[in-house]
């Protein structure tokens, strides 16, 4: 049987940087408080989380690219939310800062976690950001600890 290899969800001695959009607030600040929830309940310090707030979306990509090569940090997860409105800026928005955030992760050694809600409403992000489908922002978290154990891992 082949060998399987995954993360543990251990943060002791871990340094997180979380790059979070102040717009649309009521749900960005609820994925913050998820992953930070997240990230102490699996060991990660208070004083190794550090939380950056951005203007909007379309700004984490950058932010998330410059941190992850700071070499200061273990891992960086980006969390924000773009709501669909009445014009295309959703497409434009929500698309950029998807591939900013794929193409920081690819050209970093660290993990680069992806936690950027793309909704067709409000109603909707609320939902993902700790009601009914529960806290993507605490997935993310999830995500950034398992991706730092298997960025560690003597296998790779």
């Amino acid at each position: 049987m082949a060998r399987i290899i995954e993360g543990k969800l251990a943060g002791s001695g871990k340094r997180v940087a979380l790059v979070a959009s102040r717009f649309n607030e009521l749900v960005t600040g609820r994925l913050t408080e998820g992953a930070v929830d997240c990230l102490q309940r699996h060991g990660v310090g208070e004083n190794d989380i550090s939380i950056f707030k951005v203007p909007g979306s379309f700004e984490i990509s950058p932010l998330c690219r410059k941190l992850a090569g700071s070499g200061k940090y273990d891992s960086v997860i980006a969390l924000g939310a773009v709501i669909r409105g009445d014009t295309p800026h959703f497409d434009y928005v929500a698309t950029e800062v998807a591939k900013g955030v794929a193409q920081a992760a690819f050209e970093s050694k660290i993990p680069v976690v992806f936690g950027v809600l793309t909704t067709d409403s409000l109603e909707q992000a609320l939902e993902r950001a700790g009601a009914k489908s529960g806290n993507k922002g605490a997935e993310a978290a999830m995500a950034a600890l398992e991706m730092m154990d298997l960025y560690s891992s003597n296998d790779l």
